[in-house]
């Protein structure tokens, strides 16, 4: 027995490291995947907000550190040799970097939400350069810091927005319909006009035409007129029986009498 005490001790730990060699090659290796933006211009003088977030899989806790690094694209100034710290977050508080950055810079994102953006105040032509994030999430602590590269101009060198392009096209788009509208509106009202007045002069022009005849019977009535006598009219002629000698023996002679017309015109 004693014999073969040994050989199972030795046995067992041949196992169990054989197992945890199996456990490490078979498990997968990690890391934190960090997006940036890659290109932001911004004004000289404002703010400029730079953008970070990152995956894990492992939980975010207070280990979690940040760390935003600098390098200056100009020659001859201290940060253009190599990446410099601006600013570092770890459990929960931010440690400023140098004093040229020191009160310019300021955490914005939220380490829960797996947000790391800072934010940089008074830009200057002097920062213009590379910024790198760089996110560690014990034990996710390999991976690639991104990178995010800042221009600093003038107002006048800013480029227009997507935005701004949208809306203009959409303000133009809908002034051309008002106009095409109003356009279309004013045109109808002529249209319209114009045939009442040509409904009007064909009414004139027919009835000019149409009292002819009357005329023509009024002239025949002043024809008539005229070549009657112009003295006052005369009454009707009454025949009636005189006698002039008062005698039975008589000779009656018919003759005309005249009675005026008293009737009135």
């Amino acid at each position: 027995m004693e014999l073969t005490w040994p050989n199972t001790i030795g046995k067992r730990i041949l196992l169990t490291s054989f197992s945890l060699c199996f456990v490490l090659v078979t498990k997968p290796i990690l890391a934190v995947d960090i997006y940036t933006d890659p290109e932001v211009i911004i004004e000289n003088g404002t703010t400029a907000i730079l953008h970070c977030s990152f995956k894990s899989s492992e939980v975010v806790s207070s280990t979690t550190s940040v760390t935003w690094t600098f390098q200056s694209s100009q020659p001859d100034t201290p940060f253009s040799a190599a990446p410099y710290a601006i600013f570092y977050f770890s459990h929960g508080k931010g440690f400023p970097g140098p004093v040229e950055f020191k009160e310019r810079v300021q955490f914005i994102g939220d380490i829960n939400k797996k947000d790391a953006s800072i934010q940089l105040s008074h830009v200057q032509f002097s920062d213009n350069g590379t910024y790198l994030c760089d996110v560690k999430n014990p034990p996710d602590v390999s991976g690639t810091a991104a990178r995010t590269v800042v221009r600093v101009v003038l107002k006048e060198s800013l480029p227009q927005s997507n935005t701004a392009v949208i809306i203009g096209t959409v303000c133009g788009a809908l002034l051309l319909l008002v106009i095409i509208a109003v356009a279309a509106c004013v045109a109808m009202r002529v249209l319209h006009n114009r045939h009442d007045y040509e409904g009007c002069t064909s009414l004139e022009s027919g009835s000019s035409h149409a009292p002819q005849p009357r005329k023509k019977v009024e002239s025949s009535l002043e024809s008539s007129r005229c070549s009657s006598p112009s003295g006052p009219a005369q009454g009707p002629v009454i025949y009636a029986q005189l006698d002039h000698s008062g005698s039975k023996n008589s000779f009656h002679k018919m003759e005309p009498v005249v009675y005026a017309d008293i009737r009135k015109n």
